[in-house]
C-alpha cells in the first residue's frame, strides 16, 4: 500500500559506480527512482556490458533528461537522440552513449534497482531461484500471429522486469520465452512468480514458474550449480499459470502468508533421489 514518504536528493540509499558512470538509488517502497550521471565518452557496450552480462541493456528506461545528450540504438537498429529538457522511454534491447562533451544526467524511474550491480565472478551465496516459462509458446505465436505475439511477449517482459525489481530480485537471463532470476529471500521469490503468473494471465498468455532455494556460484550474466538444475526441473513440472516450489523453499517460508498444497516426491531429471514438490495455493 502506498504510503506518504519523501527522500532528500543528497541522501541516496545506495549509490553505485561504474566506469564513467554513477547511478544514485532512491527507494519509496515499490517505486525506484535513479539518479544517472554518464560522463562524456560513457557508452553502455564498453563500461556496463562487462557487468550486465547480456548483449544489450534489457532494463526499460523512463524517465527525464536535465542536462546532455544520449544516442540510443535498439536491437532491431532503430537509433534516435535524446536530449536535455525531455521525458523519455527507452524499451529493453538497447545500446547507449554519451553524445558530445556535456554529462547526461537524468531521473529514470523504471529499472534501476539492478542497473549496473557489478557481482564478483565465483562468489557463491544462498539464493532461492525462480525459473518461468511460457506455456504453449508456439500454438499461441501462430494463433495470434507474429507482430502480435512479440507485442505480448514485450508487455511481458516490462511486467516482469517490474515484478523483480519491487520484490529486489535480480534477472540473471532470459530463458527462451521465459527468465532465470535470482533473490536473497524465498518469499520474494515465490511471490514474484505468482505475480508473474498473474500478469502473463492478464495478458492471455499461462505462464508456469519453479523456486527452489540452495547455494549458488555467481558468474557474469549467469549462475551455477546443482540448485539452479533443481529449480529448471521443478519449474518443467507445474502446469499453466502454476508456481511449484521445492521442499527446501517450502520449510524457509514456513509461518509466512503462504498456503500450499504437497504434490508429492519426484525423481527429477539428471539428479539423484526424490524430492519434494509443492504447489502455491493462496497469497494472504
Amino acid at each position: 500500500m502506498a504510503r506518504l514518504q519523501s527522500k532528500r536528493l543528497d541522501q541516496p540509499d545506495e549509490v553505485r559506480t561504474f566506469p564513467l558512470g554513477r547511478l544514485d538509488i532512491y527507494e519509496l517502497d515499490d517505486v525506484v527512482i535513479g539518479r544517472t550521471e554518464f560522463q562524456p565518452g560513457w557508452h553502455w557496450a564498453e563500461h556496463v556490458k562487462p557487468i550486465a552480462g547480456t548483449s544489450s541493456c534489457q532494463y526499460h528506461h523512463v524517465g527525464v533528461c536535465l542536462a546532455g545528450r544520449l544516442g540510443v540504438r535498439m536491437d532491431d537498429g532503430t537509433s534516435y537522440e535524446i536530449g536535455s529538457g525531455t521525458v523519455f522511454d527507452i524499451p529493453p534491447g538497447h545500446d547507449g552513449w554519451v553524445i558530445g562533451d556535456e554529462p547526461w544526467l537524468t531521473y529514470d524511474v523504471a529499472g534501476m534497482r539492478a542497473y549496473g550491480r557489478a557481482i564478483d565472478d565465483g562468489e557463491r551465496v544462498l539464493a532461492s531461484i525462480l525459473f518461468t516459462d511460457v506455456v504453449g509458446s508456439t500454438a499461441t505465436a501462430e494463433r495470434l500471429g507474429d507482430a502480435r505475439w512479440r507485442e505480448l511477449l514485450a508487455q511481458l517482459e516490462e511486467r516482469t522486469q517490474f515484478e523483480l525489481d519491487r520484490r529486489r530480485g535480480r534477472l540473471i537471463k532470459k530463458t527462451g520465452d521465459g527468465i532465470l532470476a535470482v533473490f536473497d529471500g524465498a518469499e520474494r521469490a515465490i511471490r514474484t512468480a505468482a505475480a508473474i503468473c498473474l500478469e502473463a494471465k492478464a495478458l492471455e498468455i499461462q505462464v508456469r514458474a519453479g523456486v527452489h532455494t540452495g547455494e549458488v556460484e555467481l558468474i557474469t550474466g549467469d549462475v551455477r550449480g546443482v540448485a539452479v538444475h533443481v529449480a529448471a526441473r521443478i519449474m518443467a513440472l507445474a502446469g499453466p499459470s502454476e508456481v511449484l516450489v521445492s521442499g527446501t523453499t517450502h520449510e524457509l517460508v514456513a509461518g509466512a502468508s503462504l498456503r500450499f498444497e504437497d504434490r508429492g516426491a519426484h525423481e527429477l531429471k539428471g539428479l539423484s533421489g526424490p524430492r519434494q514438490v509443492f504447489g502455491l495455493t493462496g497469497l494472504d
